[in-house]
Protein backbone atom coordinates (compact mmCIF):
# COMPACT_ATOMS: atom_id res chain seq x y z
CA UNK A 1 0.00 0.00 0.00
CA UNK A 2 1.01 3.65 -0.45
CA UNK A 3 0.18 6.19 2.04
CA UNK A 4 0.05 9.66 1.01
CA UNK A 5 -0.61 12.91 2.99
CA UNK A 6 -2.34 15.44 0.40
CA UNK A 7 -2.21 19.21 1.57
CA UNK A 8 -4.42 21.11 -1.09
CA UNK A 9 -7.07 24.21 -1.10
CA UNK A 10 -10.72 23.73 -0.81
CA UNK A 11 -12.32 26.76 -2.93
CA UNK A 12 -15.52 25.61 -0.96
CA UNK A 13 -14.39 25.95 2.57
CA UNK A 14 -11.67 28.92 1.63
CA UNK A 15 -8.69 27.20 3.50
CA UNK A 16 -6.16 24.86 2.82
CA UNK A 17 -7.61 21.13 3.88
CA UNK A 18 -5.61 17.62 4.40
CA UNK A 19 -6.41 14.22 3.15
CA UNK A 20 -4.71 11.03 3.92
CA UNK A 21 -4.92 8.54 1.66
CA UNK A 22 -4.19 4.98 1.20
CA UNK A 23 -3.63 3.60 -2.43
CA UNK A 24 -3.50 -0.54 -3.29
CA UNK A 25 -0.31 -1.66 -4.23
CA UNK A 26 0.61 -5.38 -5.68
CA UNK A 27 3.33 -7.07 -3.42
CA UNK A 28 4.42 -10.33 -2.85
CA UNK A 29 7.69 -10.05 -0.90
CA UNK A 30 6.41 -7.75 1.86
CA UNK A 31 6.92 -9.18 5.34
CA UNK A 32 3.86 -9.31 7.32
CA UNK A 33 1.41 -8.07 4.53
CA UNK A 34 0.27 -9.22 0.80
CA UNK A 35 -0.93 -6.48 -0.85
CA UNK A 36 -3.60 -6.28 -3.91
CA UNK A 37 -5.06 -4.44 -6.81
CA UNK A 38 -8.46 -5.21 -9.01
CA UNK A 39 -7.19 -3.46 -12.08
CA UNK A 40 -8.24 -0.04 -13.40
CA UNK A 41 -8.97 2.53 -11.18
CA UNK A 42 -9.53 1.52 -7.95
CA UNK A 43 -12.64 1.01 -5.46
CA UNK A 44 -12.51 3.96 -3.06
CA UNK A 45 -14.09 4.20 0.67
CA UNK A 46 -14.22 7.49 1.42
CA UNK A 47 -13.71 6.87 5.62
CA UNK A 48 -15.01 9.64 8.13
CA UNK A 49 -13.39 10.96 11.54
CA UNK A 50 -15.28 11.69 14.54
CA UNK A 51 -16.18 15.26 16.18
CA UNK A 52 -12.54 15.55 17.95
CA UNK A 53 -10.57 13.80 15.26
CA UNK A 54 -8.87 14.99 12.32
CA UNK A 55 -7.85 13.20 8.65
CA UNK A 56 -5.07 11.13 10.45
CA UNK A 57 -6.83 9.16 13.27
CA UNK A 58 -7.86 6.41 11.40
CA UNK A 59 -3.96 5.52 10.54
CA UNK A 60 -3.51 6.81 14.56
CA UNK A 61 -5.87 4.46 16.13
CA UNK A 62 -6.23 1.63 14.18
CA UNK A 63 -4.49 -0.31 11.01
CA UNK A 64 -6.57 0.52 8.32
CA UNK A 65 -3.41 0.43 6.00
CA UNK A 66 -3.36 -3.47 6.73
CA UNK A 67 -6.99 -4.31 6.47
CA UNK A 68 -7.02 -2.47 3.71
CA UNK A 69 -4.62 -3.88 1.86
CA UNK A 70 -5.90 -7.24 1.01
CA UNK A 71 -8.89 -5.82 -0.63
CA UNK A 72 -7.38 -3.42 -3.35
CA UNK A 73 -9.50 -0.51 -2.19
CA UNK A 74 -8.02 2.49 -1.79
CA UNK A 75 -9.02 4.73 1.23
CA UNK A 76 -9.96 8.49 1.58
CA UNK A 77 -9.88 10.10 4.67
CA UNK A 78 -10.43 14.02 4.87
CA UNK A 79 -10.16 16.81 7.40
CA UNK A 80 -13.75 17.92 8.34
CA UNK A 81 -13.08 19.67 11.81
CA UNK A 82 -16.38 19.60 14.47
CA UNK A 83 -18.19 20.10 11.30
CA UNK A 84 -20.73 17.16 11.11
CA UNK A 85 -20.16 17.39 7.42
CA UNK A 86 -22.96 19.97 7.09
CA UNK A 87 -23.26 22.99 5.31
CA UNK A 88 -23.24 25.08 8.82
CA UNK A 89 -25.92 27.87 9.18
CA UNK A 90 -22.45 29.65 10.68
CA UNK A 91 -19.11 28.10 8.79
CA UNK A 92 -18.57 26.58 6.13
CA UNK A 93 -20.28 24.28 3.82
CA UNK A 94 -18.80 21.07 4.63
CA UNK A 95 -21.42 18.93 3.18
CA UNK A 96 -20.54 20.17 -0.60
CA UNK A 97 -17.12 19.96 0.23
CA UNK A 98 -17.27 16.54 1.30
CA UNK A 99 -19.78 15.63 -1.34
CA UNK A 100 -18.33 17.64 -3.88
CA UNK A 101 -15.00 18.75 -3.92
CA UNK A 102 -13.26 16.00 -2.22
CA UNK A 103 -14.15 13.55 -4.51
CA UNK A 104 -13.32 15.74 -7.76
CA UNK A 105 -10.14 16.61 -6.54
CA UNK A 106 -9.45 13.14 -4.93
CA UNK A 107 -10.33 11.39 -8.43
CA UNK A 108 -8.26 14.35 -10.42
CA UNK A 109 -5.18 13.58 -7.69
CA UNK A 110 -5.42 9.86 -8.00
CA UNK A 111 -6.46 7.17 -9.93
CA UNK A 112 -9.85 6.72 -7.97
CA UNK A 113 -12.95 5.25 -9.72
CA UNK A 114 -15.52 7.57 -10.25
CA UNK A 115 -18.77 4.89 -10.52
CA UNK A 116 -21.17 4.25 -8.05
CA UNK A 117 -20.00 0.82 -8.14
CA UNK A 118 -16.65 1.33 -6.95
CA UNK A 119 -17.34 4.22 -4.48
CA UNK A 120 -18.29 4.22 -0.50
CA UNK A 121 -18.69 5.88 2.44
CA UNK A 122 -18.18 4.72 6.52
CA UNK A 123 -17.27 6.79 9.38
CA UNK A 124 -17.77 6.55 13.19
CA UNK A 125 -19.66 8.72 15.40
CA UNK A 126 -19.88 12.18 13.66
CA UNK A 127 -18.93 10.41 10.82
CA UNK A 128 -21.14 8.07 11.07
CA UNK A 129 -23.51 10.30 10.50
CA UNK A 130 -22.11 11.77 7.72
CA UNK A 131 -21.05 8.54 5.97
CA UNK A 132 -25.12 7.71 6.49
CA UNK A 133 -25.93 11.08 4.93
CA UNK A 134 -23.76 10.88 2.21
CA UNK A 135 -25.54 7.15 1.00
CA UNK A 136 -29.04 8.39 1.77
CA UNK A 137 -28.93 12.17 0.28
CA UNK A 138 -26.64 10.85 -3.02
CA UNK A 139 -27.79 7.62 -3.56
CA UNK A 140 -26.68 7.26 -7.48
CA UNK A 141 -22.93 8.17 -5.83
CA UNK A 142 -22.36 5.40 -3.41
CA UNK A 143 -23.29 2.15 -3.29
CA UNK A 144 -23.04 1.61 0.62
CA UNK A 145 -22.52 3.50 3.31
CA UNK A 146 -21.34 2.72 6.54
CA UNK A 147 -21.90 3.69 10.22
CA UNK A 148 -19.94 2.64 13.30
CA UNK A 149 -21.46 3.64 16.55
CA UNK A 150 -23.19 6.37 14.59
CA UNK A 151 -24.48 9.99 15.83
CA UNK A 152 -27.55 8.72 14.00
CA UNK A 153 -30.43 10.92 15.70
CA UNK A 154 -28.90 14.42 15.37
CA UNK A 155 -31.86 16.18 17.30
CA UNK A 156 -31.58 14.35 20.54
CA UNK A 157 -28.26 15.43 20.89
CA UNK A 158 -29.83 18.51 21.31
CA UNK A 159 -30.82 17.06 24.65
CA UNK A 160 -27.72 16.51 26.53
CA UNK A 161 -28.02 19.77 28.01
CA UNK A 162 -24.98 21.09 28.03
CA UNK A 163 -25.34 24.62 26.75
CA UNK A 164 -22.22 24.95 24.90
CA UNK A 165 -22.68 21.82 23.00
CA UNK A 166 -25.98 23.10 22.57
CA UNK A 167 -24.80 25.85 21.06
CA UNK A 168 -22.29 24.44 19.05
CA UNK A 169 -25.01 22.45 17.33
CA UNK A 170 -26.92 25.34 16.77
CA UNK A 171 -24.26 26.99 14.85
CA UNK A 172 -23.90 23.80 12.92
CA UNK A 173 -27.45 22.86 12.03
CA UNK A 174 -30.09 26.26 13.84
CA UNK A 175 -32.59 24.81 15.59
CA UNK A 176 -33.49 21.19 16.37
CA UNK A 177 -36.96 22.16 15.03
CA UNK A 178 -34.46 23.40 11.66
CA UNK A 179 -32.81 20.42 11.87
CA UNK A 180 -36.10 18.01 12.34
CA UNK A 181 -37.92 17.02 8.62
CA UNK A 182 -34.32 18.76 7.10
CA UNK A 183 -31.72 17.10 4.60
CA UNK A 184 -29.75 17.22 7.72
CA UNK A 185 -32.00 14.80 9.66
CA UNK A 186 -31.46 10.72 8.70
CA UNK A 187 -34.88 9.71 9.37
CA UNK A 188 -36.21 12.54 7.03
CA UNK A 189 -33.69 11.57 4.48
CA UNK A 190 -34.51 7.66 4.98
CA UNK A 191 -37.99 8.24 4.57
CA UNK A 192 -37.64 10.15 1.06
CA UNK A 193 -35.18 7.56 -0.46
CA UNK A 194 -37.49 5.16 0.55
CA UNK A 195 -40.91 7.43 -1.01
CA UNK A 196 -38.59 7.36 -4.45
CA UNK A 197 -38.73 4.33 -6.12
CA UNK A 198 -36.47 5.91 -9.04
CA UNK A 199 -33.64 5.74 -6.97
CA UNK A 200 -31.43 2.85 -6.09
CA UNK A 201 -30.78 2.88 -2.38
CA UNK A 202 -27.26 2.38 -1.52
CA UNK A 203 -26.49 -0.87 1.38
CA UNK A 204 -26.50 0.59 4.30
CA UNK A 205 -24.93 -1.04 7.31
CA UNK A 206 -24.69 0.05 11.06
CA UNK A 207 -23.36 -1.14 14.62
CA UNK A 208 -23.08 -0.08 17.93
CA UNK A 209 -21.71 -1.40 21.31
CA UNK A 210 -24.70 -2.04 23.28
CA UNK A 211 -22.90 0.09 26.02
CA UNK A 212 -22.27 3.33 24.29
CA UNK A 213 -23.76 6.49 25.08
CA UNK A 214 -25.41 6.84 21.36
CA UNK A 215 -26.36 3.50 21.77
CA UNK A 216 -30.64 4.06 21.85
CA UNK A 217 -29.92 6.90 19.14
CA UNK A 218 -29.13 3.67 16.89
CA UNK A 219 -32.04 1.52 17.86
CA UNK A 220 -34.67 4.40 16.71
CA UNK A 221 -32.24 4.56 13.41
CA UNK A 222 -32.38 0.74 13.12
CA UNK A 223 -36.25 0.55 13.42
CA UNK A 224 -36.82 3.33 11.49
CA UNK A 225 -34.34 2.29 8.16
CA UNK A 226 -36.40 -1.88 8.90
CA UNK A 227 -39.81 0.05 8.83
CA UNK A 228 -39.31 1.74 5.72
CA UNK A 229 -38.20 -1.29 4.31
CA UNK A 230 -34.37 -0.40 3.60
CA UNK A 231 -31.75 -3.10 3.07
CA UNK A 232 -29.90 -2.66 6.15
CA UNK A 233 -27.34 -4.99 7.81
CA UNK A 234 -27.37 -3.86 11.55
CA UNK A 235 -24.71 -5.95 14.46
CA UNK A 236 -24.39 -4.96 18.00
CA UNK A 237 -22.59 -6.44 20.87
CA UNK A 238 -21.06 -4.98 23.76
CA UNK A 239 -18.51 -2.21 23.08
CA UNK A 240 -18.21 1.18 23.95
CA UNK A 241 -17.44 4.13 22.09
CA UNK A 242 -13.79 3.88 22.07
CA UNK A 243 -11.06 2.81 19.31
CA UNK A 244 -11.53 -0.96 19.98
CA UNK A 245 -14.55 -1.56 19.21
CA UNK A 246 -13.93 0.14 15.44
CA UNK A 247 -10.88 -1.06 15.57
CA UNK A 248 -12.64 -4.68 14.91
CA UNK A 249 -15.72 -3.12 13.34
CA UNK A 250 -13.90 -1.59 10.51
CA UNK A 251 -12.42 -4.76 9.50
CA UNK A 252 -16.10 -6.07 9.26
CA UNK A 253 -17.19 -2.81 7.29
CA UNK A 254 -14.44 -4.29 4.62
CA UNK A 255 -15.90 -7.61 4.90
CA UNK A 256 -19.01 -6.30 3.99
CA UNK A 257 -18.71 -4.09 1.31
CA UNK A 258 -19.22 -5.01 -1.75
CA UNK A 259 -16.46 -5.40 -3.57
CA UNK A 260 -14.96 -8.83 -2.09
CA UNK A 261 -16.26 -11.00 -5.39
CA UNK A 262 -13.81 -8.81 -7.47
CA UNK A 263 -10.63 -9.00 -5.80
Amino acid sequence: MALIQCDFYSEVLGLSSTMNVILPQETHSQIGMEGKVTGGKHPTLYLLHGLSDDHSIWLRRTSIERYAAEYGIAVVMPAAHRSFYTDMKQGGDYFKFVSEELPQLAESFFPLSNRREDRFVAGLSMGGYGALKLGLRLPDRYAAAASLSGATDASALFERGDVAYTQELERIFGTVEELRGSDNDLFYLAEQLASDKSKQAPQLYQCCGTEDFLYDHNIRFRDHVNGLGLQLTYEEEPGEHEWGYWDTKIQRVLEWLPLRKSI
